[in-house]
């Protein structure tokens, strides 16, 4: 961890010092925040790590020596974010808690610009200052003169004069529109220049020439959002009454703010403007919360260096880093192998992602991918998630080149692979038909859906002739295709049909192993059932949670997030849907046999070892294949295996006859 935090530490300390400083970013605003995320996340879980170094620490970089420094009296602190409704609702009862009772807010937009101080004595404007690292600034009076929506001189009214007198603070954000922004770029494509990459960082940059003139060329903008006047308090104490004073001093300011009596005022707030930020002039990625009452507002303090009572509200992100756990190959309808990576659950345009395709081996070897990387997963509008590329500053030192034709024989011992020449993709020798005919066989096999009329002889005559290309295709199987096939008369097709419509509402346990996720057997399947009790329930659980439930490790939680990973296997349970298949949860906890498990050796009289599980199962036991620590019973039948018995007596498991089995069922 401590390694971990340091390479965090060390990546971040150079991404900020590009984008703060040098007004070159590396990384996107949503990638720097996630590794922010990641680093406040190990300093919460492990404050002995904390570094005075960590941007936790501070706010902003450095001031540039081309300015004179300017002395903050109040820091300009930066303000704590919040990716989630849950995260608001969190913040507001931390804040409740310290000042209980009820409160109104203020939101108002996240601007996307340039922190701005602005020093007016008796109205008249006599110093611009930057945010800097919060506490030291850089003076940029001269450039923030030339932005003609920054007033020089104050409007005086009889309202506004307590405030006129002596010194008055006022901060806000320099920026530059985005029509501004693209009719700068259109001029500078003409004149055959280069352009320049977005509004915020033009804006900060600009703010920093050392020629006034190049400044006020470029048409930026000021928009404020507080005034401090500590002589002031009781004038200014809610920030819906600083906003007002703000537009009657002639300051401009976001007509967008509200006043907000409570939560469900602030939610509405967010709704509105993720719908509507596109129109807005500039860019932002969120919304400012605070507790309106500024007394308050003060009395809650800071915590780190954000102060408690405010909180930005930020928009989901197209893009987010997070960590490549594992790759999963899975063999497609047409036989084709698809690499899918699992990862660490990150929020992307505000869907929880943990799973991607890779595309193909030539993909993952082009990009570089290795299991353990830490990744920029991107996802714009509907689009499937997908890997953009790797962090290599981040990677472990022991992770190694993925060997695709060495995972796939490990993955699939039994099946052969080609790649044709000219080809991206492996693909089972074949076609998809090897792969369906086992696929099919299993569905319809005892230990899962057990369907009469569906051997192994019937399975390769349906899927070879074509009216099975998918498993879900049975339940669409008709009278008059099947009776023209061989092997099939007027009996065995309406008894096939007969067989499969009676399976159409199988016990989920038993639709969950026949659909054939790789690893999950039949314990693990009831397992999974009982935790989640639909198939929509497991593939919404993250990695975490799945392996949370006993006998689920990361191997088989890798497979259960990979197989809902892909396109083929979401289709195949649209279509399951589409042809009236309903898996149906029955919960057997509280049955006669719950807390208890068995193991059955030698052969039984009154029933096949796969009717005994299932009996077992349908009681609130659990059937398991070897005895181990926690193995209740060892039903001994016919011709009994003695290292079975040994291992009963070495974990103390009672071994009981056939008999004893039946009376308990």
């Amino acid at each position: 961890m401590r390694q971990r935090y340091n390479e965090l530490l060390s990546l971040l300390q150079q991404y900020g010092h590009s984008y703060y400083a040098l007004d070159d970013p590396q990384v996107s605003d949503a990638i720097y925040d996630g590794l922010m995320r990641e680093l406040k996340d190990i300093e919460l879980k492990h404050p002995e790590l904390i570094s005075q170094q960590s941007p936790t620490q501070r706010v902003g970089a450095e001031p540039l020596d081309g300015f004179r420094k300017v002395e903050h009296q109040i820091p300009m602190i930066s303000i704590n974010d919040a990716f989630s409704m849950v995260e608001v609702e969190e913040w507001l009862a931390r804040v409740t808690k310290l000042a209980p009772g009820q409160h109104s807010f203020f939101t108002d937009i996240k601007m996307d610009g340039l922190g701005l101080s602005l020093l007016y004595r008796d109205g008249s404007l006599v110093r611009a200052a930057t945010r800097g690292d919060s506490r030291r600034g850089e003076d940029v009076t001269l450039n923030a003169r030339t932005i003609k929506s920054i007033p020089l001189q104050l409007a005086s009214n009889p309202g506004t004069k307590q405030l006129l007198d002596g010194e008055l603070e006022v901060r806000g954000e320099v920026l530059m529109f985005k029509s501004d922004f693209d009719d700068l770029n259109a001029q500078r494509r003409t004149a055959g220049q280069p352009t320049f990459a977005n509004p915020r960082n033009l804006a900060a940059g600009t703010m920093r020439q050392l020629d006034p003139r190049l400044v006020a060329d470029r048409n930026l903008s000021f928009i404020a959002y507080e005034l401090l006047k500590p002589d002031q308090v009781e004038l200014l104490s809610t920030h819906d009454k600083v906003y007002d004073y703000l537009s009657q001093l002639g300051l401009p300011r976001n007509a967008q703010a509200e006043l907000c009596s409570g939560l469900q005022d602030v939610k509405a707030q967010i709704d509105i403007w993720e719908q509507k930020r596109e129109d807005l002039p500039y860019n932002t990625d969120g919304l400012v919360i605070k507790i309106n009452d500024r007394q308050v507002f003060s009395d809650l303090g800071t915590v780190g260096k954000a102060p408690r009572g405010a909180l930005a509200y930020k928009y989901p992100a197209e893009e987010a880093t997070t960590i490549l756990k594992d790759i999963v190959l899975q063999i497609g309808r047409t036989g084709a192998v698809t690499p899918v990576g699992v990862f660490d659950p990150v929020l992307v345009d505000g869907t929880t992602v943990q799973h991607a395709s890779l595309h193909n081996a030539d993909e993952i070897k082009r990009k570089d991918i290795r299991i353990g990387d830490t990744v920029v997963i991107y996802k714009a509008g509907d689009i499937i998630p997908q890997v953009e590329r790797v962090i290599l500053d981040l990677r472990p030192k022991d992770a190694a080149l993925y060997d695709f034709p060495t995972s796939l024989k490990a993955s699939f011992p039994d099946l052969s692979f080609e790649r044709p020449e000219g080809d991206a993709v492996y693909r089972v020798v074949g076609g998809g038909k090897p792969v369906l005919k086992r696929a099919l066989a299993h569905y319809s096999s005892r230990g899962a859906l057990d369907i009469e009329g569906l051997g192994q002889k019937n399975v390769d005559a349906l899927v070879d002739s074509e009216l099975v290309t998918t498993t879900a295709d049975i339940y669409g199987l008709t009278y008059d295709a099947l009776i023209d096939l061989d092997r099939f008369a007027d009996l065995s097709v309406n008894n096939l049909l007969a067989a499969v419509a009676e399976k159409k509402n199988p016990p989920l346990e038993k639709f969950l192993f026949g659909i054939g996720i790789r690893h999950v057997g039949q314990q693990t399947a009831i397992d999974l059932a009982a935790a989640y009790g639909s198939m929509e329930a497991i593939g919404r659980a993250s990695l975490e949670e799945l392996q949370e439930i006993e006998g689920v490790g990361v191997i088989v939680a890798d497979s259960v997030v990979a197989w809902y990973a892909d396109a083929d296997n979401l289709a195949l349970l649209k279509q399951f849907e589409a042809l009236g298949v309903k898996p149906v949860y029955q919960d057997t906890s509280g049955g006669a046999l719950e807390g208890k498990s068995f193991v059955v050796t030698g052969s039984l009289d009154s029933m096949s070892r796969d009717q005994a599980a299932e009996r077992i199962r349908a009681l609130g036991g659990a059937f398991q294949n070897s005895v181990g620590k926690g193995t209740t019973y060892l039903v001994a039948g016919g011709k009994v295996g003695k290292s079975k018995l040994d291992k009963a007596q070495k974990h103390g498991t009672q071994v009981i006859s056939e008999q004893d089995l039946l009376d308990m069922l």
